[in-house]
């Protein structure tokens, strides 16, 4: 299973990232169709925040795209997960909203966390980074 963050799933959608749009884009659709792809509710809150925020969707048009999101597998961070990626921040150095990313991909059993925010390549015990936008 193959992760995707908040960054990503952006792009997927702003019409003025050009290339990082069709980058995007092509990554989720491959993910939804291979049945695949995961993300958290703090990937599609952040989503809906930042879509709504800066105007790239209105509220109606976000809603849908979280709702069309539902196939996909998606943590749901309990008590224990706000735990791990404490200790996670402090293991690796991370921010915290990076290490809730990085806990969730871990839980679900991903091997994959596709984002622009951590180091091409990284290890976080199973899960590999990997920028989607890196040539």
């Amino acid at each position: 299973m193959e992760f995707i963050d908040t960054n990503v799933l952006f792009y997927a959608h702003d019409r003025s990232a050009d290339r990082k749009q069709h980058t995007a884009k092509e990554l989720v659709r491959r993910l939804t169709n291979d049945a695949d792809g995961a993300l958290s509710i703090q990937v599609l809150s952040e989503f809906y925040a930042v879509a709504t925020g800066k105007r790239l969707l209105s509220s109606e048009a976000a809603e849908e795209v979280i709702r069309d999101f539902g196939v996909w597998t998606i943590h749901s961070p309990d008590h224990t997960a706000l735990r791990n990626a404490a200790r996670l921040r402090r293991r690796y150095q991370i921010s915290w909203w990076d290490a809730l990313i990085v806990n969730s991909a871990t839980e679900l059993g991903c091997d994959i966390l596709w984002t622009e925010d951590l180091s091409h390549g990284r290890q976080y015990g199973p899960v590999t980074v990997r920028n989607p936008f890196t040539s």
